[in-house]
């Protein structure tokens, strides 16, 4: 009963402690906040505004007034830099390298935003010295990504799977997608060059990083294809729908090309047909249409692209559908029918595009790395038209 007496006791005492804590810790914070200068404020309120230009104007004068503040030197020159004004945030970022007194934290901390100044002004060559200065520093990862996007940039590609691997090492995440991609950058170089057997082996070296790379994969059937290998190309070529069904359609041509040269077209068509009830694609049907034309005629041409139209009703289709129509319509519904297929057509211009899935940017041709975002395998393998339907 003592025992539960002398804690009841106690609380009161714990507390009045707290209290008075708590009034420190208000009484230090109002110190610290009537220190801050007004315009601090005047410029993170035009930030929450988004007034970027009041904002820089409220932080010049704080600068001008405190030139000892290594804060706000950071925060301007980051505005100036997001508003591209790279000449005055370098200026800026400078400056702060320049002082003395400057501890060795921030002093790493400046030499990162001014090689971050750099890259955005494209000045790829001070900026890989800058980031190539902090490999061992706290911005060690910060400055290894950097160095990776300088790489792609420069199209350096060996250089960037050194990066690649360097930063994965070093505990920031797998890299592997990327390493097999600059691989197939070096092997795609190879190939335009007309040297096939280095090309097999950056393409190894490839899929060892990405076993289930589509690109890597569909490259190889180039290599064979210019060794004069065509049957092991086409093997090579239908491993894509064992990776990545959707994918077939970027390989289709080169498969209906290889069953032409080894004479074999008819099985070339029923094997393109087969991957369409799978994965219904205008580019895989453009193909196939084109196929089935050469080898069964017209009608059957025109019987495909219907039942692929009522499957998938896309304008797109439809466009494909009038085309086919045309071949043997009668003349007097020609005038009219030419009519609505070019105003189909028309529009689907606009439809006839990739997307990139990160960023949005949209292509008329399949892209493996972004243009907009520089990001690797953004891009689903079907236009626009086609996935806003399937969702």
């Amino acid at each position: 009963m003592e025992f539960e007496l002398w804690w009841l006791l106690g609380i009161p005492v714990f507390f009045g402690l707290g209290w008075v804590a708590a009034r420190v810790d208000i009484r230090q914070l109002l110190s610290e906040s009537r220190t801050l200068p007004r315009g601090y404020y005047k410029g993170l309120n035009h930030l929450l505004n988004e007034q970027p230009d009041k904002a820089v104007d409220a932080f010049i004068e704080i600068v001008r007034l405190d030139p000892e503040s290594a804060e706000m030197h950071f925060a301007l020159g980051n505005l100036f830099r997001r508003r591209g004004e790279t000449e005055r945030a370098i200026r800026i970022h400078q400056n702060l390298l320049a002082r003395p007194d400057l501890p060795q934290e921030e002093k790493e901390h400046a030499q990162y935003e001014l090689g971050m100044d750099y890259l955005k002004a494209g000045l790829l060559d001070r900026a890989e010295e800058t980031f190539n200065s902090l490999l061992n520093g706290q911005y060690s990862a910060q400055a290894r990504r950097a160095l990776l996007e300088i790489f792609q940039r420069e199209k350096e590609w060996p250089r960037a799977i050194e990066a690649a691997i360097g930063l994965q090492e070093s505990g920031a995440g797998s890299r592997q997608k990327e390493i097999a991609q600059f691989y197939c950058e070096l092997a795609q170089d190879a190939l335009v060059h007309l040297h096939p057997e280095e090309a097999l082996v950056l393409l190894e070296k490839s899929l060892q990083a990405d076993r289930v790379n589509v690109r890597a994969t569909m490259l190889t059937g180039d290599a064979q294809l210019a060794q004069g290998d065509v049957e092991g190309a086409l093997l090579t070529w239908r491993r894509v729908e064992q990776i990545s069904v959707p994918h077939v359609a970027l390989v289709a041509q080169r498969l209906m090309d290889g069953y032409r040269k080894v004479g074999r077209p008819q099985e070339g068509v029923n094997l393109l047909k087969s991957y369409l009830e799978q994965a219904s694609s205008i580019d895989l049907v453009e193909v196939v249409y084109k196929g089935v034309l050469e080898l069964d005629g017209v009608e059957a041409a025109k019987q495909l692209v219907g039942d692929q139209l009522r499957r998938t009703p896309t304008l797109l289709g439809l466009d494909k559908f009038l085309e086919a129509r045309l071949m043997d319509a009668p003349p007097a519904v020609v005038p009219e029918l030419s009519m609505v297929k070019n105003l189909v057509h028309g529009y689907t211009q606009k439809l006839a595009r990739y997307q990139c899935s990160h960023c949005g940017f949209k292509a008329r041709q399949f892209y493996w790395q972004c243009p907009g975002c520089s990001k690797w395998e953004t891009y689903p393998p079907r236009r626009t038209e086609e996935l806003n339907v399937m969702n």
